[in-house]
């Protein structure tokens, strides 16, 4: 059996390995490992945990984040959130997450059904905008970075899927002619899906929410992706530490 590690073609920083994964993958201390392990036991399933950004997390939303289980939009949205907030930071590009219901109803109702979400939002004003996308059983991400002129999908199963990107570049066409009654100018812009061997990949048929979220995170701080599968479960503590705390790591 092959280590993971070499299975997954990861790209990793070539200079301050040691400082970076030290900075990527903070500890958990024991006393926050005692606090994750009592949200993730039974208990009173619709118990607010967390709220913030007008969510509300509930012990059995977190439990979502528990062994192998799937996360759900709650948790996802919730994640987006606090990436956003973080972006507010010095330091970091400027960053809107779309929810997890947005290109789904994008995608079926077309844009009337999601031109008013932005209406207290200008996207075109920020570095980068992620759209978490729901395919049925399997979550993805597209990111459209501004400042590159890309639109570019991930997926932790090394799925490919242009027609979102599409989707996507139709719709900050139509957005620009809402909101700042002007054509969207493409010229310059390039469509892309991220393949296999260019982002690390699941092995197994539940992390694609952490995946999603975890690549979301790499890329809102402008750094590598530089994790592998094996670290999924640290990352599902780490998670439920920083939604209960509305922080991140």
């Amino acid at each position: 059996r092959v280590p993971l590690e070499k299975e997954i073609p990861v790209i990793v920083p070539e200079d301050n390995k040691t400082v970076d994964s030290e900075d990527e993958f903070p500890g958990i201390t024991e006393e926050m490992e005692k606090e994750i392990k009592n949200v993730l036991r039974s208990g009173n399933q619709d118990e607010v945990l967390s709220e913030a950004f007008r969510l509300t997390i509930t012990r059995k939303d977190i439990q979502t984040l528990k062994h192998l289980n799937w996360l759900n939009d709650e948790i996802i949205n919730f994640y987006m959130n606090m990436l956003m907030e973080r972006s507010k930071q010095k330091g970091f590009p400027t960053v809107h997450a779309f929810n997890t219901f947005f290109f789904t109803k994008l995608k079926t109702a077309g844009y009337p059904a999601v031109k008013r979400w932005t209406k207290k939002v200008d996207i075109f004003s920020v570095d980068i905008l992620l759209v978490p996308i729901h395919l049925g059983v399997h979550w993805c991400l597209a990111v459209t970075d501004f400042r590159k002129k890309t639109i570019t999908y991930y997926d932790s199963m090394g799925g490919s899927n242009s027609e979102a990107c599409k989707i996507l570049l139709q719709y900050l066409k139509q957005e620009s002619l809402d909101k700042k009654r002007k054509e969207f100018d493409t010229n310059g812009w390039m469509l892309l899906c991220k393949r296999s061997q260019e982002i690390p990949q699941q092995m197994n048929g539940s992390d694609c929410g952490m995946f999603a979220c975890k690549y979301a995170d790499c890329i809102t701080k402008d750094k590598p992706i530089n994790f592998t599968q094996q670290r999924m479960p640290y990352f599902r503590k780490r998670m439920v530490w920083e939604i209960l705390h509305r922080k991140l790591l």
